[in-house]
C-alpha cells in the first residue's frame, strides 16, 4: 500500500480527486454496458457479435473497476474517510451504480 502512495504522491490532490470522480462515472457506465451486454448474450447466446461484445465490455468494465480500486486508496486521504467511509467506499465498487453515489456524496470536501 506504501507503493501506491508513493506513486501518487508527486499528483495534485485536485488531479487526484478529479481522477477518482472520473473513475467513479467512468464504472457506472461501465456497469450499464456490461448489463446490456448480459442481456444480449442471454438471448443470443450462440452468435458470435455478442460474444465479442462481452468479452470487449468485460475487459473495459474490469479496467475501470480496477482503476477505481487504486484510485481509492489516495482519495481516503485527500477526502479524509474514517475507516467506515473507506469500507463502505470499497463495497461499493461491487455493487452495480453504486460508485456514483460515493462520487456524490462521500467524494466531497465539505462533508462533516
Amino acid at each position: 500500500m506504501q507503493f501506491i502512495e508513493n506513486f501518487f504522491s508527486k499528483y495534485s490532490d485536485e488531479k487526484l480527486s478529479q481522477w477518482f470522480k472520473q473513475a467513479c462515472v467512468a464504472e457506472m457506465i461501465s456497469w450499464l454496458f456490461l448489463f446490456s451486454a448480459m442481456i444480449w448474450i442471454r438471448y443470443e447466446h450462440d452468435a458470435l457479435l455478442p460474444t465479442i461484445y462481452i468479452i470487449i465490455v468485460g475487459n473495459i468494465h474490469g479496467l475501470f473497476f480496477s482503476l477505481y480500486l487504486l484510485l481509492l486508496i489516495p482519495a481516503r486521504r485527500i477526502f479524509k474517510w474514517d475507516d467506515e467511509d473507506f469500507v463502505f467506499a470499497l463495497i461499493s465498487a461491487f455493487f452495480p451504480f453504486a460508485t456514483i453515489w460515493v462520487d456524490k456524496k462521500l467524494a466531497r470536501f465539505d462533508r462533516e
